[in-house]
């Protein structure tokens, strides 16, 4: 029942829905508070940036190929830390450029892309040492094997255990 809400909100819902699900999950998860206090910002500042490009039908994996719709799988494919940094990065130049890109989507097929707001994610990331000046810098591996636990609590959500 879980997942299929979870599909239906990541498909349809806008980010205080869906943050409001995770929320309830967590609160009712057998998980110690640090892991629910850590995991629900982690959420906000993916989905902060998931739902504008879903909305824009703009939606793509770290590989950057085209996804139609925001599924548990491709939320959990930017829940890795490295991703997301490489994603922050990757819509910075897009609002730069004023289209989509390093992926391979076709832009072409899209009617005028719309900057992203990366105020959410920027904080999240700086929060957690991700140099947002030099994506060539790297962050503590402690930061990345934190997040490696956020995921698999997300991940246990999202597949409704």
């Amino acid at each position: 029942m879980i997942l299929h809400t979870m599909e239906a909100l990541l498909r349809d819902s806008d980010s205080s829905a869906i943050l409001g699900a995770f929320s309830s999950a967590l609160e009712r998860s057998d998980e110690a508070p640090f892991w629910r206090q850590k995991s629900l910002p982690f959420c906000e500042a993916i989905l902060s940036v998931l739902i504008p490009l879903r909305e824009q039908k703009l939606l793509f994996d770290p590989e950057g190929n085209h996804h139609s719709k925001l599924t548990s799988e491709l939320f959990i494919r930017w829940c890795d830390l490295l991703s997301l940094k490489t994603l922050a990065f990757t819509l910075a130049n897009s609002n730069k450029e004023g289209k989509l890109v390093r992926t391979k989507l076709d832009t072409t097929l899209c009617a005028v892309y719309e900057p992203i707001d990366l105020e959410i994610l920027g904080r999240y990331l700086s929060g957690y040492s991700v140099n947002l000046e030099n994506e060539m810098v790297d962050f503590p591996i402690t930061n990345y094997n934190l997040h490696i636990g956020m995921t698999t609590l997300i991940t246990k959500i999202l597949e409704g255990k």
